[in-house]
């Protein structure tokens, strides 16, 4: 275990969001508690009335998970576990625990496929269960990017590692937060998009989402060739799993009915409640985002704006997005007829 988890860490370095922890084995307790299981099953119940609805064929995609709790990590739904994971029934593995348990990450943890690694609710920034569910399919998203032929090998292509074989880049890259142009140019472009995505009048709206696409091309391109690059791969990569966690929370807000044992859990919130507040949430989150304090994580809210500006503007574009790979730009430089809802 140690020996294959050693081989991917760039994976965890690159995908960790949270602080710095240990990584330290554990004596494992080798018991998932009745609470966790509960969330597991309604996690897996959830993803398969969902997720095609989001996006075509993701239910295509393996959906391995490795809970990591304070002694043991649980692996689920995993094609072949490692043989250091001691089966404990129904299709649960257990070994002592090596990751951190506040960690949000997906990456091939044990080779192909891409494995959810995942802390309990209470030690990560989900803190209670729907939360954590729908921040477990954001992660799930992150398996269908993964998942798609030539995806590492295209990522290694981008040419922004500049050497740096950790994996540290993808977190770390030198991008110009700071620069006074690029600080009022984005809190321009944020505003537009703002201002675009909630406009309701659809005259309005189409020149917002003109002015927009105008708006946008000239940010990117007082970027450097590398710079563009990287903040486009960002967009494209963390800022639509977040637009699809905002889809998820409102698909399963709308129609998805919790089992019994789940709506019995003491920290329990409806999906119809948490769905009605998502994407608020985001938009909230995106009005306050300053790239010169927040850095790379404005990506996560501007990302997922841009995507439900998208669904307006062009409804039909997620059909191509994992034909675009790594940027949004071909979805704003062609003027389409935008949706009238």
């Amino acid at each position: 275990m140690t020996i294959q988890r050693t081989g991917i860490a760039t994976w965890i370095l690159v995908c960790i969001v949270l602080g710095s922890v240990p990584v330290v084995p554990q004596e494992s307790s080798e018991q998932l508690s009745a609470d966790d299981a509960i969330r597991l099953r309604e996690f897996y119940r959830l993803a398969t009335r969902i997720q095609d609805q989001i996006w075509p064929k993701w239910s295509a995609t393996p959906v391995p998970l490795l809970l990591v709790t304070a002694n043991t990590e649980f692996l689920t739904h995993h094609p072949k576990p490692p043989a250091d994971f001691k089966p404990i029934g129904n299709d649960i593995y257990a070994c002592p625990r090596q990751f951190p348990i506040n960690l949000l990450a997906t990456f091939p943890a044990f080779g192909p496929p891409w494995v959810i690694v995942i802390g309990e609710p209470e030690n990560t920034t989900a803190k209670t269960s729907t939360p954590w569910l729908i921040t477990a399919m954001h992660e799930h998203f992150h398996q269908l990017q993964g998942a798609q032929p030539g995806y590492l090998q295209g990522v290694k292509d981008l040419g922004l590692s500049r050497g740096d074989t950790s994996g540290m880049w993808m977190l770390n890259y030198p991008f110009p937060y700071e620069k006074p142009e690029i600080v009022r140019s984005f809190g321009d472009l944020r505003d537009l998009l703002l201002n675009a995505v909630n406009e309701a009048d659809p005259k309005k709206f189409a020149r917002l989402a003109q002015q927009y696409r105008q708006v946008r091309k000239q940010f990117f391109t007082q970027l450097a060739a590398d710079d563009a690059r990287y903040f486009s791969f960002q967009l494209w990569y963390e800022g639509v799993a977040r637009y699809t966690q905002i889809k998820v929370a409102e698909a399963a807000g709308a129609q998805y009915h919790a089992t019994v044992e789940y709506a019995a859990l003491p920290d329990y919130e409806s999906f119809a409640s948490y769905g009605a507040k998502a994407r608020a949430e985001t938009l909230n989150e995106l009005k306050q985002a300053d790239i010169a304090r927040w850095k790379r994580t404005v990506v996560y809210s501007f990302g997922a704006t841009e995507g439900l500006l998208l669904d307006r503007m062009n409804p039909g574009w997620k059909a191509e997005y994992f034909r675009h790979p790594f940027s949004l730009d071909t979805f704003f430089e062609t003027e389409t007829k935008p949706a009238t809802k």
